[in-house]
């Protein structure tokens, strides 16, 4: 987590201070951005999108412990405003770097990507949110603006669907 006094210095208007913060979320970001458009360059064109939104916004933010949250909410509507706007087609992986030791865990990757894809977007978004940004179940639902139970039931049911359609494939 980014310095809470770099993130003040940010909001007064020290360009160094706000790439120093977006330095250390970056990689974050990026992984967030991917995960939805399954593509490097589209996930680098929402990460540099999302970078101005913030750098223009900044001074909105009201605490800046809540920095992260707020970066990660600004690149969820980033990533589906782009969907919305390009409706991609996805491209689950990139198979050059596949390792061949385990020929299993490819299809196994994709077909767990592809199952996340076909999730409704507010199953797919607290999955990604718990399991690929490792967040509490807490923090989703202050990103969200959501009750807790409601993020449980969500999660819940994303697994459940993720199961079956995870065994359906394991079975064709």
């Amino acid at each position: 987590m980014p310095d809470p006094e770099m993130i003040k210095k940010a909001k007064k208007g020290n360009e160094q201070a706000f790439q120093q913060i977006i330095q250390i979320e970056k990689d974050k970001l990026y992984r967030m951005a991917y995960i939805y458009v399954k593509n490097d360059e589209d996930a680098l064109d929402i990460v540099q999108e999302t970078i101005y939104k913030a750098f223009i916004s900044i001074k909105k933010l009201k605490e800046p412990k809540h920095f992260s949250t707020w970066l990660t909410r600004i690149l969820m509507n980033t990533a589906i405003t782009f969907i919305k706007k390009h409706k991609p087609l996805v491209l689950l992986e990139n198979m050059d770097r596949v390792d061949d030791t385990h020929p299993h865990r490819v299809e196994e990757s994709l077909d767990l990507l592809e199952a996340i894809e076909n999730l409704e977007e507010k199953y797919k978004t607290v999955i990604i949110l718990r399991y690929y940004r490792d967040l509490t179940i807490k923090q989703i639902a202050d990103i969200l603006n959501c009750p807790e139970g409601t993020i449980k039931t969500h999660l819940h049911r994303a697994i459940g669907q993720l199961k079956i359609e995870l065994r359906e494939a394991f079975i064709r």
